[in-house]
């Protein structure tokens, strides 16, 4: 009974998840497409290309270029649409994987789950990407 109670606090616990470092970020990501979703619904999907470079596609088909780089545990991502870098701490709880934006609590509603991945490229609005 104990032994079940504690595998029980430590599955939801989001304080014992494992943070995923950009080593393992990059071995997990590169060549593959990653779709996410915050609290069940789509949110957009990433090409994860070589040389860290990133298609980013949001929930309405439109895309965006744009790279990733590793900030101490945060995966930041800087795209061709402008604006400040969005970095992102991922993380694996509970067998799924997570991303919050840097400096939000686990759990926090903004937070996106992987929901699916492929080896295929995204298939984007714009021409020239998705390729």
């Amino acid at each position: 009974m104990r032994a079940a109670f504690l595998g029980l606090c430590l599955a939801v616990n989001p304080a014992l998840a494992q943070v995923v470092d950009p080593g393992a970020f990059e071995r997990l990501s590169t060549g593959r497409t990653l779709s996410f979703e915050q609290q069940g619904l789509p949110f957009g999907a990433e090409q994860y290309l070589p040389g860290r470079r990133v298609i980013w596609q949001f929930a309405d088909g439109s895309c965006a270029n744009g790279i990733w780089f590793p900030d101490g545990p945060h995966i930041c991502f800087l795209y061709d649409t402008g604006g400040p870098a969005q970095c992102w701490l991922f993380e694996r709880r509970a067998g799924n994987y997570f991303a919050r934006s840097a400096g939000l609590p686990p759990g926090d509603p903004s937070e996106l789950r992987l929901s699916g991945e492929t080896d295929g490229p995204l298939a984007c609005a714009a021409p020239g990407l998705g390729v």
